[in-house]
């Protein structure tokens, strides 16, 4: 049978301790508030899509003839897309999102970038995660931002080798990568179920207070674990009773958004969520209104649009905003393999109770390309600027640095 010592030398508590956040034994309304009225509760999903996103087939300008002209095989028919307006439509295989503009709740952010774009995936994207063009990029916009408020947020993750984003870099408390709400359970070096009872029964009265003994190894136990462990099993609860009020898709996305849904509707105060989907890199075998790119976009819109259903059933329509970004868009003319190679100037997707419904900014000219890429008119830092300080009530200036006024993206409450 275990004695106390042994447990405390064996049991993972004090990695449970030491890794799970100490917000979650805090409900959000404990959260402490952030600079502006009402923002305490909001809370962002960051879904990168990775390998550079086509944007010009994921919202179309049908009306262009450039557009039919420089995509003969693997441009949308005007007769498929689901029209934003008279002369706009996503791909046919978002109709879940497109369902989402009659709830005034998609807005899509056309033609964003930067300065002299960058073709490399690696260099683009730690521009992007890092809101700066500087030569060496350490830490990311979500770090820096997290240095003026910790808000609590999670990297969901598919598993696997998985690392986290650069975005994330910087914090002053590190942001958990999870798989599962699994990843929280306290796991027990028991011999069998008599020795895995008496283990759990002696943490449990570590955590009350009514364990005997003292001494600095069980007083760091008892102070780490009280509310770390009373809340593993409040979310092993949480993941137990759960049924969601839509239903999602079977894919990667859906899992990974599911599970932010648990945690938002848990109360336990995460702000902030990241997660990612590869395989956005269409050089060969694009397709159009159907095949790889289509595929992809069905996992997205599916599982956004799953996503923004469930939470808003749940009350928190006007808390939550998603938004997609990638680190570069594709060429406008497609290439000879049937796809499209590195660009630039590509849409941002916002969804959410709280976002201007519909197309925000010009779709970039078709007749006006410099070197072969759509031109961007609108730069990223403008809309992460929006998200810190229109949204999560941060300054944004010390993240994206001067002269990045908050794109107008929210309705005035």
């Amino acid at each position: 049978m275990s004695t106390r010592r042994d447990f405390l030398k064996t049991s993972t508590l004090l990695s449970f301790g030491a890794t799970v956040p100490t917000f979650l034994s805090n409900t959000a309304l404990a959260v402490a508030p952030t600079g502006k009225p009402g923002a305490k509760d909001t809370i962002l999903v960051v879904i990168q899509l990775t390998g550079g996103n086509d944007g010009l087939n994921t919202v179309i300008p049908f009306k262009d003839a450039d557009y039919a002209k420089y995509r003969p095989t693997i441009g949308i028919k005007a007769d498929a897309v689901k029209k934003i307006n008279d002369s706009l439509g996503l791909h046919p295989a978002m109709g879940d999102l497109a369902a989402l503009l009659e709830d005034k709740a998609l807005c899509i952010v056309q033609g964003v970038g930067y300065p002299n774009p960058d073709q490399s995936h690696f260099r683009s994207m730690d521009i992007w995660h890092a809101a700066s063009t500087d030569k060496s990029l350490t830490e990311g916009w979500v770090g820096k931002a997290l240095k003026q408020s910790p808000l609590p947020g999670f990297h969901l993750t598919a598993g696997g080798n998985e690392t986290a984003p650069l975005a994330l870099t910087g914090a002053p408390a590190r942001v958990p990568s999870i798989t599962s709400i699994a990843d929280f359970q306290l796991k027990m070096a028991a011999a069998d179920a008599t020795d895995k009872a008496n283990q759990k029964k002696l943490i449990d009265d570590v955590t009350k207070g009514q364990a005997g003994g003292s001494g600095q190894l069980l007083d760091f136990v008892r102070r780490t674990a009280m509310n770390t462990y009373a809340s593993s099993q409040r979310l092993q609860e949480v993941a137990k009773n759960y049924v969601p009020k839509a239903t999602y898709p079977t894919t990667g996305l859906a899992n990974r958004l599911k599970l932010a849904a648990q945690l938002i509707d848990a109360g336990l105060g995460a702000r902030i969520f990241y997660v990612s989907i590869d395989g956005f890199d269409t050089h060969a075998g694009q397709g159009g209104a159907t095949g790889a790119h289509a595929n992809l976009l069905t996992e997205v819109s599916g599982a956004i649009a799953a996503f923004y259903k469930d939470v808003s059933a749940r009350g928190h329509k006007d808390r939550v905003c998603v938004m997609t970004f990638s680190e570069f868009g594709r060429r406008a003319k497609e290439n000879g393999s049937n796809g499209t190679d590195h660009g630039s100037g590509a849409p941002m997707l916002l969804v959410g109770g709280k976002v201007k419904a519909g197309a925000i900014g010009a779709h970039p000219s078709l007749a006006k390309l410099e070197d072969g890429n759509l031109v961007h008119h609108t730069d990223f830092r403008r809309v992460y600027a929006a998200m810190l300080e229109d949204w999560l009530g941060l300054e944004a200036k010390p993240v994206v640095g001067a002269g990045f006024k908050p794109l107008d993206v929210f309705k005035k409450s």
